[in-house]
């Protein structure tokens, strides 16, 4: 009995150490790796919030000039849309009806002006016109002591020398009547320049517009009495076009024709951009800033542009198509410029690139980039602390 109840005990110990041998099997799934990550690379689980901060566009081909100019500028007064008013005789100024700042019309009257000089001039054409009447009876009385001698002659009654001297008689009072009859045109455009009607004295000289336009300066106050007929009174300018004067450096004036369309950019309204054409390049070179002046006509029907605006011409020679990418995307990272392009979505990968000169806010690649990829264009500073 005893020996039976050992052998069991021997039994239940041998098949517990057996068991104790066995491997356990595992009853959970084994976790996934972590995928590796290539130098450079930085990835982003699906469910990162800084994926929300971050956009990325697509590179595209763009127009970057090849040679440029770029030079400061100023708006001026057109020089061949601006008159100078002044008075066409002596006299005192009885009204201004015009003011500084006023949008006057062709023809529109500026100035009232009393002067004896009109006067003068009614004189002038009274007097002419008295001698046309009075050149017209003499060439009727020569006309008829010729008929008359003639017909004499034609009886033999006076010799053919009065002849002669009636037809001399007849001729100088032809020529007499035709000088007092420009006599009298002249003296009648004398008052019509003045805006006068023949006959009346006492008349004042209405001053007009001779330009559309708006009135820049004004030297003139009602009571004054003018003999200077040469001191321009008002200034008229025509502000529908206006030119844009530039001093452009020596070393990039064969860039530029006559002609040519360059672009305007004024402080006055950034981000904005007006056309214009080149009218006038300078014959001559300031010594001291080595430099040529460049005149562009430009449109200013709107009325925006406005005498002194300060800015910059932008000429370009030529074009070629490169990728282009927006400034902010490229950042300096050890010593080089680097953009992150997105390989996948949550994957992105630093890529140095080599740009040039900004154009519109985005800057060509000339270098590292292809049309098509995807760039990071906001939230590259999450990325470059990765």
């Amino acid at each position: 009995m005893i020996r039976g109840f050992c052998a069991l005990g021997v039994t239940l110990l041998l098949l517990s150490a057996i068991g104790c041998n066995e491997p356990t099997e595992a009853h959970s799934s084994p976790q996934p790796n972590p995928p590796a990550t290539k130098p450079g690379e930085v990835t982003l689980p699906p469910d990162s919030p800084k994926l929300q901060e971050i956009r990325v566009a697509e590179v595209k081909l763009a127009d970057v000039p090849t040679d440029e100019v770029v030079a400061p500028g100023k708006i001026e007064v057109n020089p061949n849309r601006v008159s100078r008013v002044v008075l066409p005789v002596a006299g005192r100024v009885t009204k201004v009806l015009a003011r500084l700042g006023d949008a006057v019309t062709e023809g529109q009257p500026l100035l009232e002006v009393e002067s004896p000089d009109a006067d003068a001039a009614m004189s002038a054409h009274l007097q002419a016109s008295a001698a046309v009447t009075q050149a017209k009876a003499n060439l009727l009385k020569s006309q008829a002591d010729l008929d008359r001698i003639r017909d004499l002659f034609a009886h033999q009654a006076v010799a053919q020398k009065e002849v002669l001297n009636a037809e001399n008689a007849r001729t100088q009072a032809v020529t007499a009547l035709d000088q007092a009859e420009a006599a009298t045109q002249q003296a009648l455009r004398r008052l019509e320049i003045l805006g006068l009607k023949p006959g009346n004295f006492g008349q004042h000289v209405i001053v007009r517009a001779p330009i559309a336009g708006k009135i820049l300066e004004v030297n003139v106050a009602p009571g004054e009495f003018r003999n200077d007929t040469s001191q321009a009174l008002m200034t008229i300018a025509d502000l529908r076009t206006v030119w844009v004067a530039s001093d452009v450096p020596e070393t990039s004036i064969r860039f530029i024709q006559v002609g040519e369309r360059i672009e305007i950019e004024l402080a006055a309204y950034p981000n904005e951009k007006f056309i214009a054409r080149v009218r006038q390049i300078a014959d001559v070179m300031d010594p001291q800033t080595r430099t040529v002046k460049v005149r562009a006509e430009v449109d200013n029907s709107s009325g925006r542009l406005r005498p002194e605006m300060f800015g910059r011409i932008r000429h370009v020679e030529s074009v070629v198509q490169r990728p282009v990418v927006p400034s902010g995307a490229v950042i300096q990272g050890d010593g080089q410029n680097v953009v992150y392009v997105q390989l996948s979505p949550g994957v992105f990968r630093m890529t140095p690139v080599r740009v040039g000169n900004p154009v519109d806010g985005n800057l060509p690649v000339l270098d590292g980039l292809r049309p098509g990829q995807s760039v990071v264009v906001d939230g590259v500073m999450l990325l470059k602390g990765l």
